[in-house]
Parts: structure tokens; C-alpha cells; sequence
């Protein structure tokens, strides 16, 4: 979907990248990959919830109030002086929502395969996790998304359309669901990028054009 396209293809995404960067005192390449890898998986926990109708609605609430996209409006405000900490627990309760327990696995896995400790790691998802519901908020305003419904199929068309989007909920939903080896991080890594290094569409290609590769 070209909005998160444009989005994460401008300035503003490069200033994401940075801020984190900047916050957690990590080098922009290395913030640049665990936020690789962990969006995918953000937004597939999210897609995952919509399947239930508590789920679902619980997220269009959260949209519809408090997540409506105020965030992206000013991202030089939220990292000037340090992300502030009703971000940061916002973030953690978002996180706790729709990863649940598997939350250390999620982040010990990104840990292991970008090379940045689980406590930084824990920090990136927290701030990213309002800007992507920031992101979806002002998404469900500008295509007047208003049912559970259509909630999934926005995620659904972030995530790559039909076709890659079922590939990628099924890898999210085995790593969720795994034993804690966090092996499918492999593949969803793999996803920024088809095999011969050209951008991949959808999700994917969104994010290899973020960050480059």
C-alpha cells in the first residue's frame, strides 16, 4: 500500500530510524535491522488479534481514540529531548497486548539476529510500537475504516496484499506459536529483500527501501 510506501520512503522515515537510533544509543544500521524484522511482526501479532471480535474492536478503539496518528505529526518534538515516558509505557502496554507472553521470545530472537542486547531491544519495540498504531490510526481516518473487517484487510494490504500477506501472517503465527527457537526471524528477514537483492513489494520492499539494503 503505497501510503506506508511514501511514509517510511520520506524524510520522516529516516528521522524514525535515527531517533531510535538516537535514543538507544545504537548505530542507525543496527536500529535500521531490528526495525526490519520487528514491523512484520508487529503488524502480524496486530492481525492476528483482529481475528477475534474483542480483538478486533479492542484495536479499532485504541485507533479511534487515543492511537489517530497525532504522533507522526511531530517526530522531531518526540525525540528532541528524549522519547517521553508516557510513550515508552504506552508502548509497553501495546506490546504486552498483542505479543502477550511471547514477548521475551520476540525479543531475544531480534537480540540474537541483529546482534543488539534484549533490553535494547525491548526499548526499539516500545517506541515503535505507538508510531506503527500512530501510522494505522491515520490510515483507518483516510479510508474511512470503520469495521473490524476492514481493519483486517487494511492490515492485511499493509502487510504485502492477499498472497504475501497469508505467507507472512502464517510465519508470524508459527513464531508466536513456536517453542522459543525464534527461527522463523530467518524468514521474515528474508522478506525485506527477494533473493537476488532487489526490493521485494509490499511490506518487504517498504522496508528494504527504508533502510537501504
Amino acid at each position: 500500500m503505497s501510503g506506508l510506501l511514501d511514509l517510511l520512503n520520506s524524510p520522516m522515515g529516516q528521522q524514525l530510524v535515527s531517533g531510535v537510533a538516537g535514543q538507544t544509543g545504537q548505530d542507525e544500521s543496527k536500529t535500521a535491522d531490528v526495525l526490519s524484522m520487528a514491523m512484520p511482526l508487529l503488524m502480524g501479532a496486530m492481525k492476528k488479534n483482529t481475528t477475534t471480535p474483542g480483538g478486533a474492536q479492542g484495536l479499532m478503539d485504541a485507533l479511534s481514540s487515543k492511537h489517530d496518528g497525532g504522533i507522526l505529526d511531530d517526530l522531531g518534538g518526540l525525540f528532541g529531548g528524549g522519547v517521553d515516558q508516557n510513550v515508552m509505557d504506552d508502548g509497553a502496554g501495546i506490546l504486552g497486548h498483542i505479543l502477550g507472553a511471547k514477548q521475551p521470545q520476540v525479543e531475544n530472537a531480534l537480540s540474537s539476529k541483529s546482534g543488539i542486547d534484549a533490553g535494547t531491544v525491548a526499548q526499539i519495540l516500545k517506541i515503535a510500537a505507538p508510531i506503527l498504531l500512530g501510522y494505522l490510526g491515520k490510515q483507518t481516518k483516510q479510508q474511512s475504516v470503520n469495521t473490524p473487517d476492514g481493519l483486517n484487510g487494511l492490515l492485511g494490504g499493509l502487510m504485502g496484499g492477499d498472497k504475501a500477506a497469508a505467507k507472512q501472517q502464517s510465519l508470524v503465527e508459527s513464531f508466536l506459536d513456536s517453542d522459543g527457537d525464534g527461527s522463523v526471524i530467518d524468514d521474515l528477514a528474508g522478506m525485506v529483500l527477494n533473493s537476488d537483492g532487489q526490493k521485494s513489494s509490499g511490506l518487504g520492499g517498504m522496508l528494504g527501501g527504508l533502510f537501504g539494503k
